[in-house]
C-alpha cells in the first residue's frame, strides 16, 4: 500500500470541468433582456453552492435569500417582501465569513438596488420591464440596430450587394465599420452558447469587398426644409445621409480638407485604407448633400449665423483637441499628442522616428495606433506605458496583441510622473511611479494603487500623449447652449434644452467613442430632426432576407481573420488583416443561428424592417 498516490481529476471532475466552460460560454453570451431578477436568482444558486457551508449566514441565509426571490417570481410575494431581500442581503454581506459568502450576497444587493423597478413589476403585475424591450440579441447590441442575420443570411447566398443595401438601412459606413467596428454584436451572439461567437465583422468586410458601387436613394419627394450639419465626421454624415433621403436640403460643414472626421485622420492606414473609406463617402455624396470644408465654426462663420440660416441645426464635431497629462515637463519639445500625430500623416506631414525611443502614454484604441504608427515611422523602440494592467487596457484585444508582434513594448502598472528634458529643453525620459492593482472602483475595474518602490526612468526622444481628446465648445457656448466638462449637454433624443432648433450628438455630447455609437448618434438625430421639422418619414429598403432553414447546425470552429504583422514594418502603411475567404465565408455565415426566425425572433417580433 502506496503512503502518496499522483493526484488526477477523476471521470466526474473531468466532466464538471467541461460543464463549467459550457456554462462560461452560456454566461458570456447572455442577451440583453433577459429577466434579471430570474437571472440573480440563478446566480445565487450558483454562488451558494460555491459556498462551503460552515458559516449560519451562507448556509442558511443565502438560503432564504433564494425562497424570498423566488416568491417574487411566483407572484406569492408582497412589496414588503422586496424590502426583506434588501436587509437580508445586506446583514449576510456584513457577517459572512469569508469573501465568498460576502460576494454572493452583495450580488443580489447590487441587483435590488439597481433594478428595484423589476422586483416590484414582477410582484405588482407577474412580468419583466426587460423582455418587453430587447429583439434579436446581436442587433440590440449594435449601438445602431443593423440587421445583423439579415446579412449574414444575404451574404450566405452570395448576395452582397443586398447585403450592404441591408446594412446602409441603418448603417451608412458599412465599408468603414467593417475594417474597424469594435463588433460589440458579437459579445452576444448565441453561437457563443454552441462553440464560438459568429464572425460577423469579418463576414461585413467580404460582403462590403465584394460588392459592386451603387447609388443612393432619395425615398421621398423635397421637403424644402433646410438642415445645417456642423462637422463631416460618421455622425454628421449618418444624420446628413438618411435627412437627404428624406427629402431635406442638407449642408455639412467641415473643418478639415476632406470629409471623414477621425476615421480620416485618426485612424491609420494599415487598419482604413484611404480607398475603403471613400466608398462610403462618395455613396453619401451621392444623395445630393451639399459640403463645404476648410470652415471652422467661430472663426469663419458664427453659430448664430448658421442658427438662422437653417430650419434645424445638428452639432456633431469630433473630439479632435488632445488632454494633457498634468505633469512636469509636458511642455519639452518632442512631447506630441496622439491625435495630431495621426493627423499629421494623414495631412502628408509624417515626422521622421528613425532611430528614435518613443514612448506613448495611454490603453485605449487611440494609444495602439500611436504606438504602431511609431514603429513605423521607423522608430527604434516603442514602449506604451499603462498605469493599469494589461488585461485593463480598453483598446482592442487583438490591437495590443497585434502592437505586441509588430515588436512593441507595453509596460503596464506605471503612472507617468514626470518628463525629464536634456540641456534643449527636449524630451530626454519618461519618469514613472510603479503600480500595485488595487480595489475596484465604480467602473468595475481595480484601482491602481503606488507600490513601495522607486520611480522607473525609461529613455526616450519623443513622448506621445494619448490619454484622451475633448471638444472646443466655446463657440457653441455663445448662443446658449449649455456643457459640462468641456461636452456639450444634450437629451437622447439629440435636442438641446433652452436652445431652439439645435440638435447635438456624437463625441460633442458623450466625449471620444466608437464608430458605431457615431453612427447610431447620427440615425437617432436624423429622425428626431425630422419629426421637428414636422414629418415621420420612414427608412426603409426593399432588400428581402432569405427564409431560415431549420439544421442542427453542429459545433464549427470559427474562423478568425489573418494579421500579417511583424517587426520589421517601417515605412509600410498597408493594410495587416486580411478579409475572408469564400470558402471561409461560407462557411462562417453557415453558422447563424438566425435568432431573427427562431426563439428570440419568434418571440419578439423578428425584425424591425423600417424605422
Amino acid at each position: 500500500m502506496s503512503r502518496l498516490s499522483i493526484e488526477t481529476p477523476g471521470r466526474a471532475q473531468n466532466v464538471l470541468d467541461g460543464l463549467h466552460r459550457d456554462m462560461e460560454r452560456r454566461i458570456g453570451a447572455s442577451a440583453y433582456g433577459l429577466c434579471p431578477v430570474d437571472m440573480s436568482l440563478n446566480y445565487l444558486r450558483l454562488c451558494h453552492a460555491q459556498t462551503c457551508g460552515k458559516c449560519v449566514p451562507c448556509r442558511i441565509g443565502l438560503g432564504q435569500l433564494e425562497v424570498l426571490i423566488e416568491q417574487v417570481l411566483d407572484r406569492t410575494a408582497t412589496m414588503e417582501t422586496i424590502n426583506i431581500i434588501e436587509r437580508t442581503a445586506k446583514v449576510i454581506a456584513d457577517s459572512a465569513g469569508c469573501a465568498i459568502g460576502y460576494e454572493a450576497a452583495y450580488m443580489v444587493l447590487k441587483g435590488i438596488r439597481g433594478f428595484r423597478e423589476d422586483y416590484e413589476e414582477h410582484v405588482q403585475h407577474g412580468r419583466c420591464i426587460s423582455a418587453l424591450s430587447y429583439p434579436v440579441p446581436c442587433v440590440s447590441a449594435c449601438p445602431a440596430h443593423v440587421d445583423v442575420p439579415g446579412y449574414v443570411a444575404l451574404v450566405n447566398e452570395g448576395k452582397y450587394e443586398e447585403a450592404v443595401r441591408l446594412i446602409r438601412k441603418d448603417n451608412p459606413f458599412p465599408s468603414a465599420c467593417a475594417y474597424v467596428c469594435v463588433h460589440s454584436c458579437e459579445a452576444h451572439c448565441r453561437r457563443a452558447m454552441v462553440d464560438d461567437a459568429i464572425n460577423i465583422c469579418g463576414l461585413k468586410r467580404f460582403a462590403v469587398d465584394n460588392a459592386k458601387a451603387e447609388p443612393a436613394k432619395i425615398l421621398y419627394e423635397k421637403t424644402g426644409k433646410t438642415v445645417g450639419i456642423i462637422g463631416g465626421g460618421p455622425g454628421g454624415l449618418t444624420a446628413a445621409y438618411y435627412l437627404a433621403q428624406m427629402g431635406h436640403k442638407v449642408t455639412v460643414y467641415e473643418q478639415r480638407p476632406k470629409l471623414g472626421g477621425m476615421l480620416r485622420y485618426g485612424i491609420p492606414d494599415y487598419r482604413l485604407p484611404q480607398e475603403v473609406l471613400e466608398r462610403d463617402i462618395e455613396h453619401i455624396l451621392t444623395t445630393g448633400i451639399n459640403v463645404i470644408t476648410d470652415v471652422s465654426i467661430g472663426r469663419d462663420v458664427t453659430m448664430e449665423d448658421i442658427q438662422k440660416s437653417y430650419d434645424a441645426v445638428y452639432i456633431s464635431i469630433g473630439a479632435h483637441n488632445d488632454k494633457k497629462i498634468g505633469i512636469e515637463g509636458e511642455d519639452a519639445e518632442n512631447v506630441v499628442s496622439a491625435v495630431s500625430l495621426l493627423r499629421r500623416i494623414d495631412e502628408g506631414n509624417a515626422p521622421d522616428f528613425t532611430g528614435k525611443r518613443i514612448c506613448v502614454i495611454g490603453g485605449g484604441n487611440v494609444s495602439m495606433d500611436a504606438t504602431r504608427t511609431a514603429k513605423r515611422l521607423g522608430a527604434e523602440s516603442v514602449t506604451c506605458v499603462y498605469r493599469r494592467r494589461v488585461d485593463d487596457m480598453t483598446a482592442l484585444a487583438e490591437e495590443i496583441e497585434e502592437a505586441m508582434a509588430e515588436g512593441c513594448q507595453i509596460l503596464p502598472l506605471q503612472a507617468p510622473a514626470r518628463i525629464e528634458k536634456d540641456a534643449e529643453g527636449k524630451v530626454a525620459a519618461l519618469w514613472t511611479v510603479p503600480q500595485i492593482i488595487g480595489p475596484y472602483g465604480k467602473d468595475g475595474r481595480p484601482k491602481p494603487i503606488p507600490a513601495d518602490v522607486p520611480e522607473f526612468r525609461i529613455a526616450c526622444d519623443y513622448v506621445i500623449v494619448a490619454i484622451g481628446q475633448a471638444i472646443d465648445a466655446r463657440p457653441f457656448e455663445a448662443i446658449g447652449i449649455k456643457t459640462f466638462k468641456g461636452m456639450i449637454q444634450a437629451e437622447d433624443t439629440s435636442s438641446v434644452a433652452d436652445v431652439d432648433n439645435v440638435f447635438a450628438g456624437g463625441d460633442a455630447v458623450s466625449g471620444p467613442a466608437t464608430v458605431i455609437r457615431a453612427v447610431a448618434a447620427g440615425k437617432v438625430a436624423a429622425a428626431n430632426i425630422d419629426a421637428y421639422l414636422g414629418f415621420e418619414h420612414k427608412i426603409k429598403t426593399d432588400v428581402v432576407v432569405p427564409p431560415a432553414h431549420l439544421t442542427n447546425a453542429p459545433p464549427c470552429g470559427r474562423v478568425n481573420l489573418k494579421s500579417h504583422c511583424t517587426p520589421d514594418c517601417k515605412g509600410n502603411f498597408d493594410l495587416v488583416v486580411e478579409g475572408m475567404s469564400r470558402k471561409e465565408a461560407d462557411q462562417e455565415s453557415e453558422r447563424c443561428l438566425r435568432c431573427d426566425y427562431f426563439g428570440f425572433g419568434s418571440f419578439r417580433g423578428g425584425r424591425t424592417g423600417e424605422w
